[in-house]
């Protein structure tokens, strides 16, 4: 095949790439401005509040999806932030619902269409409403972001209790080759990783970002239901803090942070 073939199919290649690409960004305009039009009709009483909620939900886990296919990965990382914000949406819903929600569709049409290209990654989340759930009390929400790096269930859900207690900003990610690539790009304050982990082993992750220069100096954590003296815990660098499941964890999570200078 000569070479102005092989240009002519790159061509074409991308073209068709770039048209599904378009073709995403004006779905995705025309979804958030009939979701925001839903917002509108719940806020006055005129629809199911559950309704626009599981809409919302569905809506960012199909974007997000999508916008890491076309290497949009601040969009990914933003509609994964709104699934989050609703996970845990209470029954009766703070009235802050209504400007966040507005606030996330407009910034993901933006950042859609390319108008917010340039934003820091890491500023960017900082920026996010903490999400719902979570009574806060006299709890004062600081400017610390908590990257979570384990499977969906009940332990996962005690240690964000025991971090948004500090006040903390916490994110979920179930999949660790995923979370790899949000360490690179969000940089967190501090990412606490499950050691044992589907696909990307979690000491793997924590050996991978101890040691990559964009990422070393992050603060990191492991934890584990593994005995303290298993072999594969002594291949984690001496700096990194290992938290035992159990009745020590509080205590265990509590010196770690202490250490990390995070309290």
């Amino acid at each position: 095949m000569s070479d102005s073939a092989n240009g002519h199919h790159g061509r074409s290649a991308q073209e068709v790439v770039e048209q599904l690409r378009l073709e995403f960004v004006d779905e995705l305009t025309e979804t958030l401005q009939s979701l925001d039009v839903e917002m509108d009709a719940a806020r006055n009483g005129r629809c199911d509040m559950r309704k626009l909620v599981t809409d919302c939900r569905r809506a960012a886990v199909q974007f997000r999806g999508q916008a890491a296919n076309f290497a949009m990965h601040r969009l990914a990382t933003v509609a994964h932030r709104l699934e989050e914000y609703l996970a845990n949406t209470p029954e009766v819903t703070p009235p802050r619902i209504w400007d966040d929600l507005a606030g996330y569709f407009d910034l993901m049409i933006r950042l859609a269409q390319g108008k917010a290209a340039d934003t820091d990654p890491a500023a960017l989340v900082r920026a996010l409403p903490a999400k719902l759930g979570f009574d806060l009390g006299d709890i004062e929400i600081r400017n610390v972001e908590v990257l979570l790096v384990m499977p969906h269930g009940a332990q996962t859900r005690f240690v964000e209790r025991e971090l948004q207690q500090c006040g903390y900003r916490v994110s979920l990610m179930a999949d660790s080759l995923r979370a790899f690539a949000m360490v690179v790009e969000t940089k967190p304050d501090l990412v606490i990783i499950s050691a044992m982990m589907p696909d990307l082993e979690g000491i793997d992750l924590a050996m991978a970002l101890s040691a990559m220069p964009s990422t070393r100096n992050i603060p990191l954590a492991v934890i584990t239901s593994l005995d303290k003296d298993d072999d594969i815990l002594k291949l984690l660098p001496k700096r990194v803090p290992v938290l035992f499941k159990g009745a020590s964890f509080a205590d265990d999570l509590f010196k770690a942070l202490d250490n990390l200078f995070l309290i």
